[in-house]
């Protein structure tokens, strides 16, 4: 299946302040999904942003909540965002069928989104290099169970290219200083 960018909305799932300072490789983690936000901007794709009982985990990192004007997000308590009627809502508000994902944790509530979403007719593409775990085993382990449960894998450069699609649209040059 081709991604075409006219049919994604993007999904960013609880980078969150007290959970991020645990997870692995959190460095590269935030430069990549830095990366993969201002790249949807550039092509005009939508996103949202959820936080995970903001009470206990607290709000979105700077790092993410600062590259969106304003800063909204749907808070949640289940761990798949599919089951959090307002991102429902505002995912069938949408008409895209493609969701793009990044966020943590990867083995939970990344993994229970996916699933959700394909199970219910939508097209979730993890981006890998833009999820992580507290551990990087839990988050190989959940990149394999996205191969047997049929979800589409992809990395930032991957995606942002292919939604450009050609070195002559208008965005090619913003998105290839992005990526390099």
């Amino acid at each position: 299946m081709r991604i075409i960018r006219e049919n994604c909305i993007g999904l960013v799932i609880d980078i969150q302040e007290k959970l991020f300072p645990v997870i692995a490789e959190k460095e590269a983690l935030a430069v990549k999904c830095r990366m993969l936000i201002e790249g949807m901007q550039v092509l005009n794709v939508p996103m949202v942003v959820t936080q995970q009982y903001t009470k206990g985990l607290g709000p979105t990192i700077s790092e993410i909540s600062s590259l969106f004007d304003p800063f909204y997000f749907i808070e949640k308590v289940s761990f798949s965002c599919f089951e959090e009627p307002t991102y429902l809502n505002a995912l069938e508000q949408s008409g895209k069928r493609n969701v793009l994902i990044c966020g943590i944790e990867s083995h939970v509530c990344v993994l229970q989104t996916a699933i959700d979403l394909m199970e219910n007719g939508y097209h979730p593409i993890v981006i890998s290099d833009c999820i992580s775990s507290r551990n990087l085993n839990e988050k190989e382990i959940a990149l394999r169970r996205f191969a047997l449960e049929g979800i589409r894998v992809s990395t930032v450069e991957s995606i942002l290219f292919e939604l450009t699609r050609h070195s002559t649209a208008a965005e090619f040059r913003a998105i290839s200083k992005l990526v390099k």
